[in-house]
């Protein structure tokens, strides 16, 4: 056994002092004790290493076929053949009707990186492996009833972790260009801090390394959800301030580890997103004394001070990277023009992409309406954290999905502001995928991404907006799209391999998007690359393999887990095909 799988961490310091230890334990003093008075009462000091935290806090995982990394397989030539198009004309009553011709004013340019995205905890597996600790969604996934569709959980998934050259060889074989992979926080400092996972540090770089060897760009993405369970147990992961420098001292090691070959770089993926996550289940982790409605507020704040620091030293390292963090959400449509439905949408916007980019392109702070909420229980930024936060990102990365309608909620903003109870409350933005006279917005994902509707008519519009309201403030700062995808209707209940692979709605959505992004750029929007989500079927977090948003097809019921594209695969290739200046 490796030195890294058998590092040992003191999990829980005695606390207590003497003056505690001797504490009247009268009746009256009992009654009156509870944790958020005196959590450290009592505290024990107690030694695990890195498989007593699996075995006491998550439990028994499930082993994967492949233990040892697989060389590449070559892909057959038959399998890089597109399927027939996607429509078909009409029958034609006079002459045959041409096909549709290149529109000559749009082009992507040379440098346009066009890519997919993975990230570690939904496509790596190995969960124990390699001295990996656990981290939040190990916890989640095996012990907290019904959190994940089905139980599932991701200790085996896609075998990334041993098939990673067999997966970068099958996306160079169809001229893929970037690859953006998150690293595991728990896989490198199994407990979130202290010694270093020689054996994450070699994976890692041969990772790198296979997709040089293949030119594919690594885009490398510090952290996507996963939160070593050590340091969540500790302080509360990213409810306190004590992660900042947890976090920065993880990204100092994987800059100088792995900065000498990667460029491109994302300290956080959708904050928004993991932030709204707190607080988790009840009874699975160490509580602490937030109240729920102001936890993803803690969190955020703990995100901002952690990127901005991350990003001053990645390019103190790295003089010559691109750093940035990955932002969210989709276009705000107002669903009338009326005044408040227009402030519902600013407070929506706020509330949404505003929370983590005026701090960075803007002010070095929230936007006002959040300001105002969170003032009653947020410390404010220091005038050297608001220095250090402003201007901390190179490039506007936004993981873009879809877009919706909003509008003020019943009784007006005002009457929301000042009703905590209000279900649209702090935000005060009502919303919904219908037109007012009842049409969506477009063809509605999978059930089980109710959030997820193809509205690619609005891309456009929404990568102006980013432009205007934050890039060209910031200095004409160039956008990426650095997610998107969509999940086929009901794919999970298919069982016909050739009717798996035919996905005609995600084919539709990528060659709509891929024109969307032209038209912007058309129209002077400066994108510079995009990411398609996701390489394959994986671990889709709550949902687990109930939903699919994968260009390639994984055969989870196959031990080998075969792998297969998908004919939105070709699709999302043949724009660069067409488009791309060579």
């Amino acid at each position: 056994m490796k030195t890294s799988t058998i590092a040992t961490l003191v999990a829980s310091a005695a606390f207590a002092n003497a003056q505690n230890a001797t504490k009247s334990t009268a009746p009256s003093a009992i009654a009156n004790a509870t944790r958020t008075q005196n959590p450290t009462r009592l505290a024990s000091a107690f030694i695990l290493n890195v498989n007593d935290l699996w075995d006491m806090l998550v439990g028994p995982v499930t082993e994967a076929y492949y233990t040892t990394t697989i060389s590449a397989t070559p892909v057959p030539s038959s399998s890089l053949i597109p399927p027939p198009p996607l429509y078909y004309p009409s029958f034609p009553t006079g002459p045959q009707s041409p096909t549709q011709a290149k529109n000559e004013s749009w082009s992507f340019p040379k440098d346009f990186w066009w890519g997919v995205a993975g990230a570690a905890y939904q496509v790596e597996g190995a969960a124990k492996d390699g001295g990996r600790g656990p981290s939040v969604w190990d916890v989640l996934s095996h012990r907290a009833t019904d959190f994940v569709v089905n139980n599932h959980t991701a200790d085996v998934t896609n075998n990334n972790y041993y098939m990673y050259k067999d997966d970068i060889a099958r996306i160079a074989a169809l001229g893929v260009k970037a690859y953006s992979l998150s690293l595991s926080w728990s896989r490198i400092l199994p407990f979130g801090r202290g010694p270093v996972n020689e054996e994450a540090i070699a994976h890692y770089n041969d990772v790198i390394n296979t997709c040089i060897e293949y030119n594919v760009i690594p885009m490398v993405t510090l952290y996507h959800w996963d939160t070593p369970l050590m340091l969540q147990d500790t302080y509360g992961g990213w409810l306190s301030e004590d992660i900042v420098n947890d976090f920065v001292e993880y990204a100092r090691i994987a800059y100088g580890r792995f900065g000498d070959r990667v460029q491109h770089w994302f300290t956080v993926n959708e904050p928004i997103v993991f932030c709204q996550q707190y607080p988790f289940p009840e009874h699975y982790f160490k509580t602490f004394p937030i109240p729920d409605v102001h936890q993803q507020f803690h969190c955020g704040q703990s995100v901002l001070l952690a990127h901005s620091q991350a990003y001053r030293l990645g390019k103190k390292m790295m003089p010559d990277s691109m750093i940035s963090y990955k932002n969210n959400g989709g276009y705000k449509i107002p669903l009338t023009n009326s005044t408040e439905d227009a402030r519902a949408v600013q407070r929506a916007w706020d509330f949404n992409e505003g929370w983590f980019s005026d701090p960075i392109y803007l002010t070095g702070d929230y936007p006002a309406s959040v300001k105002q909420y969170t003032s009653s229980f947020l410390r404010p930024f220091t005038t050297s954290e608001k220095q250090t936060i402003k201007g901390s990102a190179d490039i506007y990365a936004h993981d873009a999905y879809t877009s919706q309608f909003y509008f003020a909620p019943e009784g007006g903003v005002d009457a929301c502001i000042n009703d905590p109870n209000n279900t649209a409350y702090p935000s005060c933005a009502a919303t919904q995928y219908t037109y007012e006279n009842g049409w969506l917005i477009g063809p509605a994902a999978d059930p089980l991404s109710p959030w997820l509707h193809k509205a690619t008519d609005w891309v456009p519009e929404f990568l102006q907006y980013i432009k205007t309201t934050w890039a060209d403030p910031a200095g004409n700062l160039p956008l990426a799209v650095t997610e998107f995808g969509f999940a086929e209707p009901f794919e999970a209940q298919k069982v016909l391999l050739q009717d798996i692979l035919y996905d005609p709605l995600r084919m539709s959505y990528y060659h709509d998007y891929m024109e969307a992004i032209l038209i912007a750029i058309s129209e002077g929007v400066n994108v510079v690359g995009c990411l398609a989500w996701s390489l394959y079927d994986n671990f889709e977090w709550g949902s687990g393999f109930a939903v699919k948003f994968g260009m390639q097809y994984v055969n989870f019921t196959d031990p080998k887990l075969p792998r297969y594209y998908k004919a939105s695969f070709f699709e999302y290739k043949n724009a660069f095909d067409v488009y791309q200046e060579k």
